[in-house]
């Protein structure tokens, strides 16, 4: 059945490794379990939005469950999907303007406003419009957001784990100097760790680590076994408000969602997908299948009660453990889905401690900066000697990480492409579609603020 769906000996994989992957996966991408609902739970003033806690933790883990196994089953794609970071901060605002304007219940207006803008992505996916802007874009740029990914999933990793630190004013950033802290230590051992055994070829490298980390957790008191068993309480299932999420002054929220969520889709396909060698000829298999799958998940997470549903550019963690077809998505979704009667379980190492710096989590995170090293070697796969494709590749792998957004970082790059391109009357090398993604990128600056 297994060979039948996934068309695992073509991929040179088994199920085995397909699986750990997915649990690899699962394992580095569980803190939005915690995360996301503590999120969308309390405005950025510290108060309630009135989405509760375990509504939106119920409703993370559904999504991505059902998200993901779409995106296996339909697209036989190694690619997990979640709600986005990025997109949840985003819902939040929504809902603090919403009630500004004077709406009750503000986060039932933000949870249709959600559903909205996935039935749209849905319908641009059912025409292909999304495939064919991945199609349409070069293998420079490609790998540019492959890499550019790549050194986003390091600084996440290093800035999750406490070691990249908020700088003072007049900076961008600060190295933690206290190398005696626990999660600062327990975080280069398993750097450590999992990088001898990389470079050792031992498999599952990535996996041990996290295990390695996870011991050095439980020994240092930092880890509290808490239990096993557990479930939300609460859900909030169909919950919209039609009659306020069409009123004029709340497009713009449906145009910004759309944007970031198309972008952030687009960019993470063709990251992973260029990791896991999946792009043969310049295309992506099954692309417009997989965002037909991510437009699903958007739909079914609003409907569940949490914000946009993406792909994750933590698969990559997976991917370069081997795994290969959608039955690693597939593992992926049904243990989140098993998470919600393992939350305590999940939590010891998928969620991290606080310290007097803020949350930190040095378990998984190893593995995150050692993915993003694995990533960054598809810089040789640009064309440097033409100018025309080596600048705007080197300001996407450039803009990702420091604007700490996918979508921003692709609009450095596709805005000055077509430029360059008929400044030095080379314009009909590329398709018009890039030439409208260009136009798209300079509307959302120009008319939408937010």
């Amino acid at each position: 059945m297994f060979e039948r769906l996934f068309k695992l000996q073509e991929h040179q994989t088994t199920v085995r490794t397909e699986m750990t992957a997915g649990l690899i996966t699962f394992l580095t991408m569980a803190y939005i379990i915690f995360v996301n609902p503590g999120i969308l739970s309390t405005d950025f003033a510290g108060q309630p939005t009135g989405l509760s806690f375990d509504a939106a933790m119920l409703a993370t883990c559904l999504a991505a469950f059902i998200a993901s196994v779409l995106m296996g089953l339909l697209a036989n794609l190694p690619i997990a999907q979640a709600p986005g970071m990025g997109e949840n901060f985003f819902f939040v605002t929504v809902v603090m303007g919403v009630t500004a304007a004077g709406v009750e219940n503000g986060w039932k207006t933000a949870l249709t406003i959600v559903l909205i803008s996935g039935l749209i992505f849905l319908i641009l996916s059912l025409f292909r419009f999304r495939k064919a802007i991945i199609d349409a874009i070069s293998p420079s740029l490609k790998n540019a957001i492959a890499v550019g990914i790549g050194l986003l999933i390091a600084f996440i990793g290093m800035k999750n784990a406490g070691i990249i630190l908020d700088a003072p004013p007049g900076g961008l950033v600060a190295f933690n100097q206290n190398l005696t802290e626990p999660h600062v230590l327990i975080f280069f051992c398993g750097l450590l760790i999992t990088a001898v055994l990389q470079v050792r070829r031992v498999k599952g490298a990535i996996l041990w680590g996290i295990v390695s980390a996870t011991v050095l957790g439980l020994v240092w008191g930092k880890i509290k076994y808490v239990g096993v068993f557990g479930l939300p309480q609460s859900h909030a299932f169909f919950q919209f408000d039609f009659k306020h999420a069409f009123m004029p002054e709340f497009i713009a929220f449906i145009v910004v969602f759309l944007f970031m969520d198309m972008f952030d889709t687009v960019g993470t396909l063709i990251g992973v997908g260029e990791q896991a060698g999946l792009i043969k000829d310049n295309q992506l298999p099954n692309a417009n299948r997989a965002l037909v799958s991510d437009a699903v998940g958007t739909v079914v997470g609003a409907c569940s009660g949490t914000s946009t549903v993406t792909s994750f550019i933590e698969s990559c963690v997976g991917v370069e453990y081997g795994g290969r077809t959608g039955l690693s998505a597939v593992s992926t979704g049904f243990l989140f889905l098993a998470a919600l009667f393992f939350t305590p379980l999940v939590s010891m190492i998928g969620g991290g401690w606080m310290t007097d710096a803020g949350p930190v989590n040095p378990v998984t995170t190893p593995a995150l900066v050692i993915v993003g090293a694995m990533m960054v070697r598809n810089v040789s796969k640009i064309d440097w000697a033409d100018a025309s494709e080596g600048i705007p590749a080197f300001l996407i792998l450039l803009g990702i990480p420091l604007s700490f957004n996918i979508a921003d970082g692709l609009a450095m790059g596709f805005i000055t492409y077509p430029v360059i391109k008929l400044a030095v009357g080379r314009g009909r090398e590329i398709s018009w579609l890039v030439y409208a993604v260009a136009v798209i990128f300079v509307l959302r600056y120009v008319l939408v603020r937010i």
